[in-house]
C-alpha cells in the first residue's frame, strides 16, 4: 500500500500546522480561561483561519470552496487539533453542514445561503438536534414510541412554517449566522417518519438564543439554548420532502461518516499534542536528582501514548482513504470508537507524567484532559455507539 501524501495534501498539513504553532497555541489556554462561555471564542482568530481556507475548504472548487478530499481533511483537522481541539472543531463544524448545502439545497438556497457563507470570514453554521429530553434516543428511536425523539413543533401556516419549543446543547447555537433545524412535523408517527430539516437564520423572527453552556472542556466551541416561539421559517427554507429528513436516501448520506471521522481526526490531533507535552517533561525535568526520561515507568507511558497514537493515526488515514476511494466501510464508526478509548487514556497517561514531575498538574496538560473527555459524550454515550458493531454483523 502507498502511504505516501501528494504535494498538495502536504500543502495543506503544513498550512495547518502553521496557523496552530503561530495563531492558535500562544491564545489558546487565555481563551480556555475566560469566564464567560460566551466569550471564549476568539473572532479574530476565526477570521484569520477563514482567509487560508479552513471555513471553507469542503465546498467544491466550482462552487467557490477548496474541495480538499477526505484524506486532507483528516490531517489540517489533526494538526488544528494539536493546537487547541475545540478550535479545530469550531472550523470543521461548518465542513459538515456546507457539504450538505452544496449536496441536498436548491439552486435559491444556494444562492440565498451558500454565496453568504463564502463571503462572510465570521459566517459559521449550526445543526439542532439536541433537545432537554431528546438526545441519545434520536441515534436509536424506539420504532413503536411516536413521542419518542425530536419534539419542537413545527406547523404549516401559509407558507410558512411556525416553530414552537426548545433545543438545548446545540453547537454554535449563540454564535451560528444559519442553522439546520431538524423539527418535528408529524407527531402520529415515529421520530424517523415525522421529521422534516429546515434551514433557519439566526435573524429568524421568533428565536432567540437562551443559556450558553459553562462547560469544563472544549470551552472555545461555542454551545447553547434555542428558543423558538411561534418563530415563522419560510417553506422555500425546507430541506427534501416533508417528513423525509430521515429517510434512508435522503440528504447527505456521507454525513454520519464524517461527524466519525472528524471526532477521530480531532482525538489524534489531542494525542499528539499530549505525546509531545509528556516527551517534553520527561527531556527536562528531575525528580530526586534523576531526569524523567531515565525512569523505567515514565518511559513505558510515554512508549504505550505513542503506540496508541500511531494505531489511531493509522485508522484515522485509513478511513479518510476509503472514503475518497468510496469503499464501502463500517470502520468510521469503530475509529470514532477507538478514538473515545484512546484520547482519554493517553491525556490520562500525560497527566500522570506531569504529576509525576514533582509539581502541579500543569494548565497545558489539564486542558487536553478535559478536551479529551467530551469524547464520553460526542455523538451519543460510549455504551451507544457500540451499535457499530451491530452494523459489523450485519454486513458479515
Amino acid at each position: 500500500m502507498d502511504f505516501s501524501l501528494t504535494e498538495d495534501q502536504i500543502a495543506w498539513q503544513m498550512k495547518a500546522r502553521k496557523f496552530a504553532e503561530e495563531e492558535i497555541r500562544p491564545v489558546s489556554l487565555a481563551r480556555d480561561a475566560i469566564a464567560d462561555p460566551a466569550e471564549t471564542i476568539d473572532w479574530d482568530l476565526i477570521r484569520k483561519g477563514s482567509q487560508l481556507g479552513f471555513r471553507t475548504s469542503v465546498v467544491s472548487k466550482e462552487q467557490g470552496g477548496h474541495g480538499i478530499d477526505y484524506v486532507t481533511q483528516a490531517l489540517v483537522m489533526t494538526e488544528l487539533a494539536r493546537g487547541d481541539s475545540a478550535i479545530s472543531k469550531t472550523f470543521s463544524q461548518c465542513w459538515k453542514w456546507s457539504h450538505l448545502i452544496a449536496a441536498a439545497c436548491t439552486d435559491d438556497q444556494k444562492e440565498r445561503f451558500l454565496e453568504p457563507f463564502l463571503a462572510d470570514d465570521t459566517f459559521v453554521l449550526g445543526f439542532g438536534q439536541t433537545e432537554a429530553n431528546s438526545g441519545s434516543d434520536n441515534r436509536l428511536p424506539p420504532p413503536d414510541a411516536p413521542n419518542a425523539g425530536v419534539r419542537l413543533r413545527a406547523e404549516l401556516d401559509g407558507d410558512h412554517w411556525i416553530l414552537n419549543g426548545e433545543k438545548q446543547f446545540i453547537a454554535h447555537g449563540n454564535v451560528a449566522k444559519l442553522f439546520f433545524l431538524y423539527v418535528r412535523t408529524d407527531f402520529s408517527v415515529p421520530f424517523t417518519d415525522g421529521t422534516t430539516i429546515l434551514l433557519v437564520p439566526n435573524d429568524t423572527p421568533g428565536f432567540s438564543v437562551g443559556k450558553v453552556y459553562n462547560k469544563s472542556g472544549w470551552r472555545f466551541y461555542q454551545n447553547s439554548e434555542m428558543i423558538f416561539e411561534d418563530a415563522r421559517v419560510p417553506v422555500t427554507n425546507q430541506i427534501g420532502e416533508t417528513n423525509g429528513a430521515l429517510r434512508k436516501g435522503e440528504g447527505d448520506q456521507s454525513g454520519d461518516m464524517f461527524g466519525d471521522l472528524e471526532l477521530a481526526a480531532n482525538a489524534l490531533g489531542i494525542c499528539d499534542a499530549a505525546c509531545e507535552q509528556a516527551l517534553a517533561t520527561a527531556r527536562n525535568r528531575q525528580l530526586r536528582g534523576e531526569a524523567l526520561a531515565s525512569q523505567q515507568l515514565v518511559q513505558l507511558k510515554i512508549g504505550r501514548m505513542n503506540m496508541l497514537t500511531e494505531a489511531l493515526r493509522a485508522y484515522v488515514m485509513r478511513v479518510a482513504w476509503e472514503h475518497d476511494q468510496k469503499v464501502h466501510s463500517n470502520n468510521a464508526g469503530l475509529a470514532m470508537n477507538l478514538a473515545t478509548d484512546t484520547v482519554q487514556e493517553v491525556t490520562e497517561l500525560n497527566l500522570d507524567i506531569h504529576d509525576g514531575a514533582g509539581r502541579a498538574m500543569e494548565r497545558a496538560a489539564d486542558k487536553l484532559a478535559r478536551d479529551a473527555f467530551i469524547w464520553s459524550h460526542l455523538a451519543g454515550d460510549t455504551v451507544q455507539r457500540l451499535k457499530v458493531a451491530g452494523r459489523v454483523i450485519r454486513a458479515a
